[in-house]
């Protein structure tokens, strides 16, 4: 029979100080690079600050990982393969047997999927087999990718399996209001809007570093622009390139740092040679570098949300990105940061090129951006997620059955 998701059972109401046994997986986790990654992190440990006992479950990510429980986190670790152009990532296999077994052994109150591969789909099968409440979450635009990689013929299958996916759990958290509109448009359903924190004391303007920027060739009236995030075709580095370009133009002094890692490195290389490749940055070396620079270029089309947006604006930068996803829902075009139209690789390229001309006014948006970042605590956004799981527990399925159907990719 068909798994209804609107079957309900009564489950003893949980007390909202009551701390939970939480499952998170996913199939990302630091030290990989991606801002999946860094923001599951970040939950995971607001959770565990609020005294909930969290079962991280994700592929192992080399021979030295090893399985730790330590107070209330334990991680369980499974079998992962390289994922194709980024073999630095891992997918993780299915794994229903093991997590069945595990969670028949010791029974999470919520079951929190974080990403939507094949482990993702067999935790998502097991939890429901067993009455468990799931979560999850809408982080990456798989089926957007497409288009960047020559499939695009894929987009509608990969939507359709996302849809499927997500509309078999008690509820799918989205970060901005645009996304849930668009999904809800396409057919997911149980969406619930929670955006996304960023650290303001890790990312603040006081990192900024002068021996740093030296280093950079920049003295203290360099206006110094910086990208973040992985060199690959999903991330329009042909934009970035445009962008950088046109601000040389305008203003030859003008400098692009480069920081991050991927697939269409050596191609940027060679047309930008005059670029500060800083390579993969962490922690605080990345606080450090975003707080040195004064522009952050994000030309991306494929965000779900973009945690470089807010991580910038924390760090006293003026944003200059297209008007969709957290770039959207933070900054006010010409206030505290630039928004050009979706796509529009002209608009965006001439409103870099202005910016370049005007290093003062850069830097009077950048301190305006802080303010408004200022705004996206953590213990906010994570009162949201746990009012989510809450919620579930006080309505969830009432009958299951004993698995969910595999997915047919439908057109």
């Amino acid at each position: 029979m068909e798994f209804n998701p609107a079957a309900q059972i009564r489950y003893a109401p949980v007390h909202r100080t009551t701390p939970l046994r939480i499952a998170v997986v996913t199939e990302t986790y630091p030290p990989e690079v991606n801002g999946v990654a860094m923001t599951i992190a970040r939950v995971v440990k607001g959770l565990v600050e609020r005294g909930h006992e969290v079962q991280l479950i994700r592929p192992r990510q080399g021979d030295a990982d090893s399985p730790t429980h330590s107070g209330i986190v334990s991680n369980v670790l499974t079998r992962g393969l390289p994922i194709p152009r980024y073999p630095e990532l891992k997918i993780g296999l299915p794994a229903g047997r093991r997590l069945g077994a595990l969670w028949d052994a010791h029974r999470p109150d919520i079951v929190h999927v974080a990403t939507e591969g094949p482990l993702g789909w067999s935790a998502l099968q097991a939890a429901v087999s067993r009455g468990i409440p799931v979560a999850s979450e809408f982080r990456t635009n798989f089926h957007a990718y497409t288009r960047h990689y020559g499939i695009g013929w894929l987009h509608h299958p990969i939507k359709a399996y996302l849809r499927l996916f997500h509309n078999r759990t008690g509820c799918t958290m989205v970060p901005t209001r645009a996304l849930a509109g668009e999904l809800k448009s396409d057919g997911f359903a149980n969406l619930e809007v929670v955006a996304r924190g960023v650290d303001t004391q890790r990312f603040d303007p006081i990192h900024r570093n002068e021996d740093l920027r030296r280093s950079w060739g920049a003295d203290p009236g360099t206006l110094v622009a910086i990208a973040v995030g992985r060199l690959a075709p999903e991330k329009n580095p042909e934009v970035l390139q445009a962008a950088y370009q046109a601000m040389q133009e305008r203003n030859p002094n003008v400098k692009l740092v480069v920081v991050g890692d991927g697939p269409a490195r050596a191609a940027f290389r060679s047309r930008c040679p005059d670029a500060v490749f800083a390579g993969n940055r962490f922690n605080h070396d990345l606080a450090v570098h975003y707080a040195s620079a004064d522009l952050l270029l994000f030309p991306s089309v494929t965000e779900t949300y973009g945690n470089v947006t807010p991580e910038a604006m924390s760090s006293g930068l003026a944003v200059m990105a297209y008007n969709y996803a957290a770039a959207a829902e933070l900054i006010r075009h010409g206030k505290t940061g630039w928004l050009a139209r979706f796509d529009d690789r002209q608009e965006f390229v001439a409103l870099a090129a202005r910016a370049a001309a005007e290093p003062i006014r850069v830097r009077q948006i950048g301190s305006r951006a802080r303010a408004v970042a200022m705004s996206l605590d953590w213990d906010r956004i994570l009162s949201q997620i746990e009012g989510n799981y809450r919620s579930l527990l006080r309505s969830s399925p009432a009958s299951v059955e004993s698995s969910v159907p595999e997915p047919v990719l439908a057109q």
